[in-house]
């Protein structure tokens, strides 16, 4: 007997919703939530310089507690489609596997969610304390800027704030269960100017050159460890991911060069903290150069944790309960929407196996697909037990 994930990831995979476009999968899980007695609004927001996305809020009950689900439709391109053994909007199902993308990140975590929510409904009956609302969004692969972040605004302006959320990212590395994750690094990207005078390679004394200005910084950046770690995050780290001048002839010193930089960081720092280190490091590697120094930030994500409790127990013994797993309380990864969340509640992310996401041939074992809503399942019924009591 299975569980209806499948049905319901097929339906979402068929619909090529790249980003910005929703290409259907918004108008087809707003028609399934709708039929299991879910009140829907579809959000569209817009701002300068950025596409117009449809998201998709749904809340059935009214009461307390509110648990959330959180995720997104929206999928990266598939590339050369040639490339795939199936169309990747086919959902192909073959020997065990669902294939096509989005079947992993996240449309499969999506179906076996509603499934389980489904399930629980219908169990429950509609005299149940608590509710349980969907945050769909169509731009979590792309700026995330029309996306979770304004639908929340949103939700918290209409009475619509969630207890607790669960994102449904896919967090397992190897196999179902074995990563549960609690929080994320924050992210933070710079990018260095460094000024000096252009010349002529013969006569240096003629000319400032900002490119060994340029390198002192980066070796400054790089000479000792940010920090060493805490208790559930690995140490911070910096990256420097690219260095130019801009500069194509062979006997030019260049006016200017640039370097960008990523730093994934730990909550021993604020992003605040953090950008102020790495001015006083720069300003101090070219203080006696002559050189102009310039370094600009681009908005941070900012770490978080969400400390082992109750909200972690639920979901670890319902992990352990479905699969014989003990999972890895996690903060590792890039970022996900759970860094707009926890403004506003406690957040978890656990979902499917991550090793196909973005990737040729993305595909979900169809097996994984029940076990992922029987966990889902458990935890829900264990929350609302738990929260309902409180």
């Amino acid at each position: 007997m299975t569980s209806g994930a499948l049905d319901i990831a097929q339906t979402l995979i068929r619909c090529p919703s790249v980003t910005p476009e929703e290409a259907g999968a918004l108008d087809a899980l707003q028609e399934l939530l709708e039929g299991k007695g879910f009140t829907c609004n579809r959000l569209v927001f817009s701002d300068e310089g950025t596409p117009d996305v449809d998201n998709l809020f749904a809340r059935v009950g009214t009461d307390a507690p509110h648990l959330c689900f959180a995720g997104h439709t929206d999928v990266v391109p598939p590339g050369n489609v040639s490339d795939w053994t199936h169309p990747p909007f086919d959902a192909a199902v073959d020997d065990g596997w669902l294939h096509g993308r989005g079947a992993a990140d996240m449309k499969g975590d999506i179906a076996c969610f509603a499934a389980a929510a489904f399930g629980f409904l219908e169990k429950r009956g509609e005299t149940g304390a608590g509710s349980i609302s969907f945050l769909i969004t169509g731009d979590e692969e792309g700026p995330a800027i029309n996306g979770t972040r304004k639908v929340l605004e949103w939700m918290a302006q209409n009475g619509h704030t969630p207890d607790h959320c669960l994102v449904g990212e896919p967090s397992c590395s190897e196999q179902l269960g074995d990563t549960l994750r609690i929080g994320r690094r924050g992210s933070l990207n710079g990018e260095i100017t460094v000024s000096g005078v252009q010349g002529h390679t013969a006569y240096p004394h003629l000319a400032n050159n900002p490119l060994p200005g340029l390198l002192g910084i980066l070796d400054a950046y790089l000479a000792e460890p940010l920090d060493d770690g805490t208790a559930h995050f690995v140490p911070s780290n910096l990256q420097i991911t690219a260095v130019e001048t801009g500069n194509e002839a062979r006997n030019i010193i260049p006016a200017e060069a640039r370097a960008r930089f990523n730093v994934r960081f730990n909550p021993t720092h604020t992003a605040e903290s953090l950008m102020e280190t790495l001015r006083r490091k720069a300003e101090k590697a070219i203080e006696a150069s002559g050189l102009a120094l310039q370094i600009d930030f681009l908005p941070p994500s900012h770490s978080f944790v969400t400390e082992p409790g109750p909200l972690v127990e639920i979901m670890v013994d319902a992990i352990r309960d479905q699969t014989g797993v003990d999972p890895e309380l996690s903060t590792g990864g890039g970022t996900s929407d759970a860094r707009f969340v926890k403004d506003y509640c406690p957040v978890i992310e656990f979902g499917l196996v991550n090793k196909t996401i973005h990737a040729v041939d993305e595909r979900v074992e169809i097996s994984d697909l029940d076990r992922l809503t029987a966990i889902y399942g458990t935890f829900i019924e264990r929350y609302f037990k738990a929260f309902a009591a409180a």
